[in-house]
C-alpha cells in the first residue's frame, strides 16, 4: 500500500502518556515496608507443578509469591474473598501502570468496583528492568495458556493450561462445579514471566525468566482477597507453554501478617464511587 505524502508528519506526532505520572495517590509504601518488617507467616500453600491451588488473604496481610526450588512462571488470579464478582482487571492495571508492574504499582478490580486490591510492595527481580529484547517480568499483557487456543493451533486436548488449573482450583476451593468456575476464571498477572512485544510487528513473545530459586513477588492485601495460581506448564517459558515437556518445578503462596499496630491509620479502600449513572 502507498503511504500518503504526509505519512511522516503524520508519525511525528507526539506521544501522549494516557494517565501521566501523578494521576494516581501514591500508596504509602514507607508504611508497608514497616508492617513487612515485622510480619511473620501464618498460612502457606504449595503449588505444584502445572497445577493450581488457592489461598485467602485477610486485608492487610502480606501474600508473598514464591519461587521455592528451580525457574517457574505463575498465573496468578485474585478475587475478593466472598464477591467473586470482583477480580482482578489485567487491562485497566496496564494502562495505569505499564505493560509490567513492580514495586509500587497496584493490582486494580474490575468495574463497577474499580479499587486497589493489592499494591507489590517488594520485587526481587525489579533489578532486571527492560532488557535490550524489549522484555520485563511480571506482565500484564499475556491471557494465561488455555486449552481452546492449544486445541485450535495443535488439534490436542490439554487439561494441565493454566486456564484449566485455575478452573480447577476455583471450584474445588469454593465448591462449585467446573463450569461455573470457569466463568470467574479471568486474564492474569503472569507472575515471574519474561515478555515483550517484538519491534518488527509488534507480537507477543516470551523467553526464558530470571527467576531463580529464593526469587519472591510480595503484594500488600488491600482487602480481604483469595489468590488463585498455576504453576505454567510451560516451566520459566524459555521454549513452549502448555506442554509436558518442559522442565516445571512448583511455586509458593506464603501469608504474612504484620504485627498488631502495625497499620495504624490504615483502611481498606472503599468501593469506587461512581455513582451509576451512565447517562441514562
Amino acid at each position: 500500500m502507498r503511504a500518503p505524502s504526509d505519512a511522516d508528519a503524520r508519525r511525528a506526532a507526539l506521544p501522549v502518556l494516557v494517565y501521566p505520572d501523578g494521576s494516581l495517590p501514591p500508596p504509602p509504601m514507607d508504611l508497608y515496608a514497616r508492617a513487612a518488617a515485622m510480619a511473620e507467616p501464618v498460612a502457606e500453600v504449595i503449588v505444584p507443578p502445572r497445577d493450581a491451588a488457592a489461598i485467602e488473604v485477610p486485608a492487610g496481610s502480606i501474600l508473598r509469591l514464591g519461587c521455592p526450588e528451580g525457574p517457574q512462571v505463575g498465573d496468578l488470579n485474585l478475587f475478593a474473598r466472598g464477591d467473586l464478582t470482583e477480580r482482578f482487571y489485567s487491562g485497566k492495571t496496564r494502562a495505569l501502570h505499564g505493560t509490567h508492574v513492580t514495586a509500587g504499582d497496584r493490582l486494580w478490580s474490575a468495574f463497577p468496583h474499580l479499587r486497589p486490591m493489592a499494591t507489590i510492595i517488594a520485587d526481587s527481580l525489579g533489578w532486571y528492568g527492560i532488557d535490550a529484547d524489549g522484555a520485563s517480568v511480571h506482565d500484564v499483557i499475556g491471557t494465561r495458556c488455555d486449552p481452546y487456543t492449544h486445541h485450535l493451533l495443535s488439534g490436542e486436548d490439554y487439561d494441565r493450561c493454566c486456564h484449566s488449573n485455575l478452573t480447577r482450583a476455583l471450584a474445588a476451593h469454593v465448591g462449585v462445579s467446573l463450569a461455573e468456575a470457569e466463568r470467574h476464571v479471568h486474564d492474569v498477572l503472569n507472575v515471574f514471566m519474561c515478555t515483550g512485544f517484538s519491534r518488527d510487528a509488534g507480537r507477543y513473545f516470551m523467553k526464558a525468566s530470571p527467576v531463580r530459586a529464593g526469587d519472591h513477588l510480595d503484594l500488600f492485601a488491600e482487602i480481604d482477597l483469595l489468590a488463585v495460581m498455576s504453576a505454567c506448564p510451560g516451566g520459566d517459558c524459555g521454549a513452549e507453554h502448555s506442554s509436558d515437556r518442559a522442565a516445571c518445578h512448583p511455586l509458593g503462596m506464603t501469608v504474612l501478617r504484620p504485627a498488631p499496630g502495625a497499620l495504624e491509620g490504615w483502611a481498606p479502600p472503599p468501593r469506587n464511587g461512581y455513582a451509576g449513572g451512565h447517562g441514562g
